[in-house]
């Protein structure tokens, strides 16, 4: 019996030793070539994932890259990240050079991870679904539109500086950008306003945001498994708001440019097909987790550096007083209140310059090409 059990332990002990080498090797073979960018790859298909998340989570994601280049080269080194070899692009020349070939050398690649966590109902890629959001938004974000929601976006801020703001001797103001981000979004998107409502997606929200890019172990009570779950609740319940907003469209108490849940309703393809509820609910769920990051973090940083630099604070605040006092007691903001805000609108420009909300993206090879000298093989992946 003892001689059995050793002898399975030893079996089990070789298969895992084979099993490594042969991933080792695999991880290997895809950092060969000539040329290939400087750079440390890590462990099979841990890679360096760990390190580029840690420093997410730390609140210093530029620590990554800035270490990297300090050690390897200032516009691009190689690593693995999320099982996949890749090259970092660092610089404006090679943010150029990627934004000049988008879909030549390059087109938008997200890890499988976000995939599952944003299931296509079409069985698309998340880069195709892109693609389609790409080219049915502009006629929702057109300057007419846009004109109709500046009395929304008003009177939401009104009403959240009013509860969260006034009368506060410290405020959070990340957590409060995203609490107005996500009110507005609900609002201008699928016309949410049911406090109760609001509450349980924003919570499904903030679980989902912080386990997107994560390791994807789908494993209970890993932020993964909890970002899947999630995003199955809050595309449950974008499909019963769609589903009662197709029979108010058809009773006639909801109008076609009430938000881009009517918009999308009543649109139709290239070919004349309309979209399906469930796919539908992916879009909007896409839009609202990608629009409340990047608008509360760039609403945060505005404040950051108004709060640092009092003279330029004093400015913005002069511009606002002028503009307020031309108002009467009650009257929202209008399109021609915006055009007035000139020096606002250079400095919200400049803040994201200086922070932008985004620290990156991913694309793709799409075949062999060469930067400063370096070769990057087709298939592997490029962040910038």
């Amino acid at each position: 019996m003892e001689h059995f059990l050793f002898s399975l332990l030893l079996i089990i002990v070789i298969l895992v030793f084979i099993s490594y080498l042969f991933l080792f090797l695999k991880h290997k073979l895809n950092f060969t070539g000539a040329n290939l960018p400087p750079g440390k790859i890590g462990y099979p298909i841990i890679g360096e994932s760990l390190e580029f998340l840690s420093a997410g989570w730390k609140g210093h994601p530029e620590k990554f890259i800035f270490d990297r280049t300090a050690k390897y080269s200032t516009q691009v080194f190689k690593t693995s990240i999320f099982g996949e070899p890749a090259a970092f692009f660092c610089g404006a020349a090679c943010n150029k050079f990627l934004f000049s070939n988008e879909n030549k050398l390059v087109a938008v690649w997200w890890p499988s991870s976000v995939d599952k966590v944003f299931p296509s109902s079409t069985q698309t890629s998340s880069q195709v679904e892109a693609r389609k959001m790409r080219k049915m938004l502009p006629s929702f974000l057109k300057a007419d539109a846009l004109m109709r929601y500046i009395g929304i976006m008003d009177t939401i801020a009104q009403r959240q500086f009013a509860a969260d703001w006034d009368n506060k001797r410290e405020v959070l103001v990340f957590p409060l950008a995203k609490r107005y981000t996500f009110l507005l979004a609900a609002k201008l998107f699928v016309s949410v306003e049911d406090p109760e409502r609001i509450r349980k997606l924003e919570d499904r929200f903030e679980i989902l945001s912080s386990g997107i890019i994560s390791m994807p172990i789908d494993l209970p009570g890993t932020p993964f498994n909890r970002a899947i779950k999630a995003s199955s609740f809050i595309r449950k319940v974008l499909v019963e708001i769609i589903k009662q907003r197709k029979v108010d469209l058809a009773e006639g108490s909801a109008s076609a440019t009430q938000d881009i849940l009517s918009h999308m309703l009543l649109t139709a393809d290239d070919d004349g097909q309309y979209m399906k509820e469930l796919d539908i609910a992916d879009k909007i769920l896409g839009l609202l987790i990608g629009g409340q990051e990047t608008a509360s973090a760039a609403c945060t940083f505005i404040v950051k550096y108004l709060a640092e630099l009092p003279h330029v604070y004093e400015k913005v605040y002069n511009e606002q007083m002028e503009i307020a006092k031309s108002k009467a007691h009650g009257e929202l903001l209008t399109w021609d209140d915006l055009q007035k805000m000139k020096y606002s609108w250079n400095v919200a420009c400049e803040v994201m310059r200086l922070a932008p909300p985004v620290q990156g993206a991913f694309r793709e090879a799409l075949t062999d090409f060469v930067f400063d000298g370096f070769s990057i093989p087709k298939g592997w992946k490029v962040y910038y």
